[in-house]
């Protein structure tokens, strides 16, 4: 049997898109045209549109559900859990269905610019890739601290084996403190001070969704490029594929350093105490048809084959997650009606991009019930008639 990271490269590589959006036009096609029943697509829409999301649902009624600076703080709530971005109301469900480059179905309001939440770890991904295509990534397993040492806590004994591929598969157990929000606060057992009081986990060894290392991640490469991660994304990554100049990647009031001489704002990789990525849909949909075509923009290389192979690849403790924000369908068990290599990026609220491979498909779900995404998918890919 095939490895997944064998069939990774397989699969992409026998997907192409017929049609690559340029920068303020997408072209639209008839559901019948892209191999849609359009009733049964209407179905998957309609579900998305009534499983819109409730982060606080014991408050239902009682709060603006859609008031992201209400919903986060109470979502998190705990020790250290003060917000130190921007936080925003966003708008009501949206998204778009995309097949074979072309839109075959939108609702809501897919211009919106809302936050991605963890979508955003996607985009620090990436520009981890740029740097590894460019060889200021020698290897995914060097140590980071061989590259850069943005705080003194990247040479604690504990972290300096931590290698890139460690952190960006969240298997580092990096400890320290990143913006005032110290390591073993974000998400904690079950008791806040759990992780404090056993230690960390050896590195390597252990998957956990942790924005604080995130942060750590974000910090190490803003070091190694010397500018804002939001400058080199938009230079390198946006900007090929078209995206609109509405995106904006906010950081915290507090994440400023100095750099050869510049102020520099050091950018989050997630929603958790605010900022992070606002993008519309649509943008979102443009990184989703990258992933779908193997890091290829219309015949343009943006992020190398390698690349999306290592972020396909399952993670030991985790085999449903690669790089962040790559969540893949081993053993099926996310979307049990999607062929197991299909991939999703999926943030808080739920903010999903779903790729599907098997049918050169790629789906935004915009503030869908975490519970029911993997029902979207099954309404969406049994509204499918032809491969």
């Amino acid at each position: 049997m095939k490895s997944l990271l064998a069939l990774a490269l397989t699969v992409a590589s026998a997907t192409a898109a017929e049609y690559f959006p340029p920068k303020g036009h997408w072209a639209t096609h008839t559901p019948q045209a892209e191999g849609f029943d359009p009733a049964k697509l209407q179905l998957a829409i309609d579900y998305a549109i009534a499983h819109e999301s409730k982060l606080s649902p014991a408050l239902d009624g009682v709060i603006d559900q859609r008031d992201l600076s209400i919903t986060i703080p109470l979502q998190f709530a705990g020790p250290y859990s003060d917000p130190i971005g921007p936080l925003k109301p966003h708008a009501s469900a949206n998204g778009l269905v995309i097949r074979h480059g072309y839109i075959v179905a939108s609702w809501g309001n897919t211009n919106a610019v809302d936050m991605a939440h963890s979508v955003t770890k996607t985009f620090i991904s990436a520009l981890a890739g740029i740097a590894f295509d460019r060889h200021m990534i020698r290897s995914v397993d060097d140590r980071v601290i061989d590259y850069v040492k943005p705080t003194t806590d990247f040479m604690l004994a504990h972290n300096q084996p931590i290698t890139w591929d460690q952190m960006l598969r969240q298997t580092s157990g990096w400890v320290g403190t990143v913006w005032g929000k110290p390591w073993w606060a974000d998400r904690p057992g079950k008791q806040p001070w759990d992780e404090l009081a056993g230690g960390p986990p050896p590195v390597g060894t252990q998957w956990k969704y942790s924005d604080v290392r995130v942060n750590a991640l974000a910090l190490a490469l803003t070091h190694l490029y010397r500018r804002p991660l939001p400058e080199v994304l938009r230079e390198t990554v946006m900007t090929p594929i078209g995206a609109s100049s509405s995106w904006h990647w906010e950081g915290y009031r507090n994440s400023w350093i100095t750099l050869g001489g510049k102020r520099i704002h050091v950018v989050p990789g997630g929603g958790h105490w605010g900022g992070g990525m606002f993008i519309s849909a649509e943008d979102l949909a443009r990184m989703g048809l990258l992933g779908l075509n193997n890091g290829t923009w219309n015949g343009h290389q943006i992020l190398s084959e390698k690349w999306i192979a290592l972020s396909r690849t399952p993670t030991g403790p985790n085999p449903g997650y690669g790089y962040m924000n790559w969540f893949l369908n081993t053993g099926q068990k996310l979307f049990p009606a999607a062929r197991e290599d299909a991939v999703a990026f999926i943030g808080n609220g739920d903010n999903i991009v779903f790729i599907d491979y098997q049918h050169d498909l790629v789906a935004v779900i915009r503030w869908i019930d975490d519970s029911q995404k993997a029902e979207f998918v099954r309404l969406l890919e049994a509204a499918l008639t032809t491969l």
